[in-house]
C-alpha cells in the first residue's frame, strides 16, 4: 500500500466526512460496512468457502472488523493501513485478542490468510502502483485464498455525487469493474464473480428485496469482484 498523508490530514474528521458524503443515501456508514460483509458472507456460503483468518487491507478506522467477526464468522482479523492516526482510532475502538491493527509498512505477508477484504482503497492508489499492491495481497493469501475487492461503481451517478462530497475522495482515480477484473487477472487471480450492491437509497428501501436479483447488473453504488489465488 503506498504511503500517503491524505488520511492523516483527515484522521480527526474521517468518520464525519464519510457520514456527510453518505447522507445523500439516507443511510450511515455502518449500513454499508455491514451490508458489504453480509453479501460477501452469502457468496462464501454458496461457494462452500468458510474463512478463519482475514486481512482487512486499508482498514481505516477499523469499522469493518466487528462485521468480519460477526457476519463472516472469522476467528481473527488483522487490519493494515498507511495512516497511523486512523489506526490509533481503530485500536481504541475495536482492538482485542481477535482483532489487531498494524501499520502497512510494518506488516510482512506470510501467505497464510484465508481472505483479504478490501473496500474503497484502490481508487486512492495511483494506477501505476496498483499492480504492485495486488502482488502484495497475493503474497498475504494462502493457496486457494480469496480476495474480496470492493470498489465504488463509477457508472452510478449517486456514487459520483457521494465521492464529490467527500474531500479525500474528490480527486480519486476511479476503478471500473472491467479494470478491476483485468487488474486481478493480470496479478494471477482467478476471477470468480462480480456483484453490484446498494441499488436503492433509503427513500426506496421497500424495493431492497429486489437487490439480490439485480446483483449481476451494473446498477449498484458499489461492486465486489471476488477472486481466488490458485491452490
Amino acid at each position: 500500500m503506498n504511503p500517503s498523508d491524505s488520511f492523516d490530514r483527515y484522521a480527526d474528521d474521517y468518520e464525519s466526512a464519510l457520514s456527510r458524503g453518505l447522507s445523500v443515501s439516507g443511510e450511515d456508514r455502518d449500513y454499508f460496512a455491514r451490508g458489504r460483509v453480509v453479501w460477501l458472507s452469502r457468496r462464501l456460503r454458496e461457494l462452500g468457502c468458510p474463512v478463519s483468518s482475514v486481512l482487512d487491507f486499508g482498514c481505516g478506522t477499523g469499522d469493518t472488523a466487528p462485521h468480519l467477526l460477526g457476519e463472516l464468522g472469522a476467528d481473527h482479523v488483522t487490519g493494515v493501513d498507511t495512516s497511523r492516526p486512523c489506526l490509533e482510532t481503530a485500536v481504541s475502538k475495536f482492538g482485542s485478542e481477535r482483532v489487531h491493527f498494524v501499520p502497512a509498512d510494518e506488516f510482512r505477508p506470510s501467505g497464510d490468510h484465508d481472505l483479504v477484504f478490501c473496500n474503497g482503497v484502490f481508487h486512492h492508489i495511483p494506477p501505476p502502483a496498483r499492480a504492485e499492491q495486488v502482488r502484495w495481497i497475493w503474497e498475504c493469501l494462502r493457496p486457494g485464498g480469496l480476495f474480496a475487492f470492493w470498489e465504488n461503481n463509477p457508472w452510478n451517478p449517486g456514487t459520483r455525487l457521494v465521492m464529490w462530497r467527500i474531500p479525500f475522495d474528490r480527486g480519486a482515480v476511479k476503478v471500473s469493474p472491467p479494470e478491476a477484473r483485468r487488474l486481478l487477472s493480470d496479478g494471477g487471480f482467478q476471477v470468480l464473480l462480480t456483484d453490484f450492491q446498494f441499488v436503492f437509497p433509503r427513500a426506496l428501501r421497500s424495493l431492497r428485496g429486489l437487490e439480490s436479483g439485480l446483483a449481476r447488473l451494473p446498477l449498484g453504488a458499489q461492486y465486489m469482484v471476488l477472486a481466488r489465488k490458485p491452490g
